[in-house]
């Protein structure tokens, strides 16, 4: 993966501070990410949703709106529609330098701007909101302490999340005159709505809005047990493998990646990366992979070894054709496992191999089968582990064709 640090001027002429990550080689489309209110767009949300992407062959720019983060300006001349402009902004540098935004991704107050700014992003054919309230006007409910003396100064220092903002009258008359539904209604793409039910920053409400002034195509997904900001890693690992799956459906799904090597079925293309020492791009079919070596021996660890990726199509092989032959029996096999190790010995300390010299390839294989068979089906299903067809092809002569293409 490539990761640029980019700038752009904004919507209030202050250069605005990015981040474009994108992969080492060919494209599938483009995201743009809109990170919440008073955030930045190096969050932890926002980086591991974007390296999810990327690995799907998608580039993504994240950028500090004006006043936030390493951008410039100040944040009280800010408002919701400035966010917007900023949105729209980034979206005519990705025009103009790369390619016009795919995807429109939006965190909180954030996910509220990329649904205003959608329609004007004709490109754009999906929307992911996550945890984002259905109107600009909910941010005002976590100022009404300082609400008084914006008021009447018309301008206040209010703390949020630890930090201190100088929010302005004009922000609140902003976020109170901007309504959206009208937006959402006639957006005309594709959209995804992540929202955890006990969200105590935006309520589920807000999703249930959304949802209902949306045109189909359409989906919910709920965070169940997540907070509004995805503090957790393993709710915003889960929310960037479903998103980067769910959005394949409605972008590049047809016609692939721009520029992808022309892979026929059963073949596998495996081509330098562009990054690192060793990266390797893995393409077989539709599913793009990346191959690379630990740190240890000078790679980048982007990716399994190659050795991992043996011991994943046996443990694979192995596994489902102990499925299959249990689906063909009839029996009460509920889930297989296989935990697989590689290692070098000695041909000497193996008692059951031919060769006696040198030193051989090993590997140790473990099967755990849960559900309630028999001592009869057991043995039987490991005699078929060792018939699944790449443990075949580990243990009988195997010759590689190879010559040289220019």
């Amino acid at each position: 993966m490539h990761s640029d640090k980019i700038t752009f001027l904004g919507s209030l002429g202050e250069t605005l501070a990015a981040r474009l990550d994108r992969p080492a080689g060919n494209i599938r489309g483009c995201a743009l990410f809109a990170h919440c209110f008073t955030c930045s767009k190096d969050t932890l949300a926002a980086a591991r949703i974007s390296d999810a992407l990327v690995s799907q062959g998608f580039a993504v720019l994240r950028f500090d709106f004006t006043g936030l983060g390493g951008s410039g300006g100040d944040f009280a001349n800010t408002d919701f529609s400035s966010n917007v402009a900023d949105l729209l902004r980034a979206s005519e540098y990705l025009r103009e330098h790369h390619q016009a935004p795919s995807l429109l991704i939006g965190h909180s107050l954030g996910g509220a701007a990329v649904l205003a700014a959608a329609a004007e992003i004709p490109e754009a054919g999906a929307v992911v909101t996550i945890g984002a309230p259905a109107e600009p006007a909910h941010v005002a409910r976590h100022l009404r302490t300082a609400r008084p003396e914006i008021e009447a100064k018309g301008i206040a220092e209010v703390s949020i999340a630890g930090r201190t903002f100088r929010i302005r009258k004009e922000f609140l008359d902003d976020i109170e005159g901007h309504k959206i539904q009208e937006a959402i209604a006639s957006m005309r793409k594709a959209l995804l709505v992540f929202h955890a039910p006990r969200d105590e920053i935006v309520g589920i409400d807000n999703a249930e809005a959304i949802y209902k002034e949306a045109k189909h195509p359409k989906s919910f997904i709920s965070l169940d047990g997540a907070d509004h900001m995805l503090g957790r890693k393993e709710d915003a690992l889960w929310v960037a493998s479903v998103l980067s799956a769910w959005v394949t459906r409605y972008i590049g799904a047809d016609d692939g990646w721009e520029g992808q090597p022309d892979v026929t079925e059963g073949e596998v293309v495996v081509a330098e990366a562009g990054e690192g020492r060793y990266t390797q791009s893995v393409v077989t079919g539709r599913h793009r992979l990346r191959a690379d070596e630990p740190k240890s021996v000078g790679g980048d660890d982007a990716g399994p070894n190659p050795y991992a990726y043996l011991l994943a199509a046996l443990g694979a092989c192995t596994s489902m054709t102990i499925r299959m032959f249990a689906d063909r029996k009839d029996w009460p096999l509920e889930s297989v496992s296989v935990r697989l190790r590689h290692k070098k010995v000695h041909a000497r300390d193996c008692a059951e191999c031919e060769s006696r010299d040198g030193r051989i390839d090993w590997i140790d294989r473990d099967i755990t089968l849960a559900g309630p068979l028999d001592q009869a089906q057991t043995d039987r299903l490991l005699e078929i582990a060792d018939k699944c067809p790449v443990h075949k092809t580990l243990q009988n002569e195997t010759f590689v064709s190879t010559r040289i293409e220019l």
